[in-house]
């Protein structure tokens, strides 16, 4: 084996190999953990199985669980700003412009300024999967308190700023120049398969709702199955695990290659 590996980069290959490995390792400690808690939070689907537990439990209330379901308006959802044919019951537009700014090096930088942020939402439930006939629904209430992020883009246009030469020269003149507006709006769409974490409560009428937790846990809201959601930080707990055993491996062999070459060099020189 070459002198080559008796280099103080071997060294410093085998200290970053390590200390990324424990890195890494810690974030699938951490994962690992995170996939238990989640795991041992109760999760249900829209159904008459769920109305059951919460009659039968203490103050007609589950205080933290997962509830599974299909977005559907009660009433008239809202139509999208931008897209045909696009509704939802949740919506969020924002517009923000993109600026250039001569800083104290004589360069230009890029800014965002100006923002601005609309919510609508209109009252919404959950309702089974594959259900025609939503006899059993969970209403979801307060959901612009949720995190999440269960919004998704459906409209995003960039308009790019004319200048005429007097607003170049004013610009240039005051160190600042639009250079673009932009506007997005984002939906939660009817249809969407919807996992909401929080209590879930029976009311006197024997409707359920959904609810932020009284106890101050988070209220969250994610589009997808509950099982994709548990298999996405899975996968990810994956990742981190092939990244300490490829790091682990990386360091072992170039410790490895180093004390063999350090060895044969002093063999060689007796």
């Amino acid at each position: 084996m070459s002198d080559v590996f008796l280099s103080p980069l071997t060294l410093i290959g085998v200290g970053a190999s390590f200390a990324f490995s424990t890195v890494f390792y810690q974030n699938y400690q951490q994962k690992i953990l995170e996939i238990h808690q989640l795991k041992e939070i109760p999760s249900f689907q829209v159904g008459e199985h769920l109305q059951k537990i919460l009659n039968a439990s203490p103050e007609k209330r589950l205080h933290y669980v997962a509830v599974e379901g299909v977005v559907q308006p009660v009433g008239e959802p809202l139509v999208s700003q931008f897209v045909p044919r696009c509704y939802g019951v949740v919506q969020k537009v924002t517009t923000q412009e993109h600026w250039k700014v001569l800083n104290y090096l004589g360069s230009w930088v890029s800014k965002t300024m100006n923002g601005k942020e609309s919510s609508r939402t209109v009252p919404f439930q959950l309702v089974q999967q594959g259900s025609y006939l939503d006899r059993v629904m969970v209403k979801v209430e307060s959901p612009l308190e949720a995190k999440g992020d269960y919004l998704e883009q459906v409209h995003r246009r960039f308009r790019k700023a004319e200048d005429g030469l007097l607003e170049t020269v004013v610009q240039t003149v005051s160190g600042e120049k639009l250079t673009a507006r932009e506007e997005r709006e984002e939906l939660l769409r009817v249809g969407t398969v919807l996992t909401g974490f929080g209590e879930v409560v029976l009311e006197r009428d024997g409707a359920m709702r959904l609810q932020p937790p009284r106890d101050g846990r988070s209220f969250i809201l994610l589009p997808g199955d509950h099982r994709s959601f548990i298999r996405r930080h899975e996968n990810t707990a994956g990742m981190w695990k092939g990244l300490t055993a490829l790091f682990s491996i990386t360091g072992s062999t170039l410790l490895a290659a180093f004390v063999y070459s350090a060895v044969n060099n002093d063999k060689r020189r007796r």
